[in-house]
């Protein structure tokens, strides 16, 4: 159980942190599968569980999915996030509202260096069809974090749900970050800000906009990932890079602006960035490589895990 708990925490602590996804840390320590499967039992169950109450038919069918829940696992890990999320809250609001330049160079460094995840995941070589998709997936990524951004004091709640809901989606693909979602979209700040206030009304709406993203939109992104998988996952590439707009250094309310005088910062910030995600994929690859002689040992087949994770 504290081992568990620690996986959590380890979870929790990177989920906040834009760029690095939550998805890898889960993969890397070993419980990915367990919670995707459980958070999908658990959003179905709660959804069969209200649709069955209305009609009068009882609660056996959600019973059913609440029961494929591995909770030995996710309770631990549930409270190790939720403790690692309140503490790097705290930490990470003050440093971000002080130092907006610096950190936004920190953060550009980090989803320029997870680029690699979705193009190595789109396996062998690109074809025409994929840079055609990624092109336009990097259109689409810069158009929406040109749009305004919603009030960064008082986003309404419709528009928090709707982040939520978008933002559960990362954790479907190992490398993907939920939180640079919610920066692409200008609700990073303001959920952050939610989290150390207990602001409970805003914090209510976003748990509940992240399970209807886990009940109606994870399983579409599971189909799409096993079945039009490379298509997908160069979407995913271009609008990654078309995002990276939303990290541009040295902006106002303005829009863009020309780099300033502290060039040379903000330059190594990135590359700290770079080195602190290549770490992280390169512990993770080792992960996947003792994972994979093991099974050949064991005289199984081999498959990519992320590939059984996502399937």
């Amino acid at each position: 159980m504290l081992l568990d708990a620690g996986r959590g925490a380890l979870i929790g602590t990177v989920e906040i942190i834009p760029g690095v996804s939550g998805g890898t840390v889960a993969l890397i320590v070993g419980v990915y599968e367990t919670l995707i499967a459980s958070a999908g039992s658990l959003a179905r169950g709660v959804a069969t569980a209200l649709a069955d109450g209305v009609r009068g038919r009882g609660f056996a069918r959600a019973g059913a999915h609440f029961a494929a829940v591995r909770w030995a696992v996710v309770l631990p890990v549930g409270v190790g996030m939720i403790i690692a999320v309140l503490v790097a809250s705290a930490v990470l609001a003050p440093v971000i509202e002080a130092e907006p330049v610096a950190s936004r160079a920190l953060f550009a460094g980090l989803i320029i260096a997870s680029l690699i995840v979705p193009i190595r995941m789109v396996g062998g070589r690109w074809r025409a069809r994929e840079y055609g998709v990624a092109v336009l997936g990097a259109i689409a990524g810069f158009a929406l974090t040109s749009l305004p951004h919603v009030d960064p004091l008082e986003p309404p709640l419709p528009v928090v749900a709707l982040a939520a809901a978008f933002a559960v989606c990362a954790l479907v693909v190992p490398g993907v970050s939920g939180s640079f979602l919610l920066l692409a979209v200008g609700m990073y700040a303001p959920t952050l800000a939610a989290v150390n206030e207990r602001d409970l009304v805003y914090l209510g709406v976003f748990v509940l906009g992240a399970m209807i993203g886990l009940g109606l939109f994870v399983s579409v992104l599971q189909w799409l990932l096993e079945h039009r998988r490379r298509v997908m996952l160069a979407t995913m590439t271009g609008l990654m890079i078309g995002s990276l707009r939303a990290l541009w250094p040295w902006q106002d309310e303005s829009g863009l602006q020309a780099p300033g005088g502290d060039l040379v910062p903000v330059v190594l910030l990135v590359l700290l960035g770079i080195t602190a995600v290549g770490g992280v994929l390169l512990v993770e690859a080792a992960v996947l490589r003792r994972a994979a002689a093991r099974l050949e040992a064991g005289g199984a087949a081999s498959p990519d895990p992320r590939s059984d994770a996502a399937a």
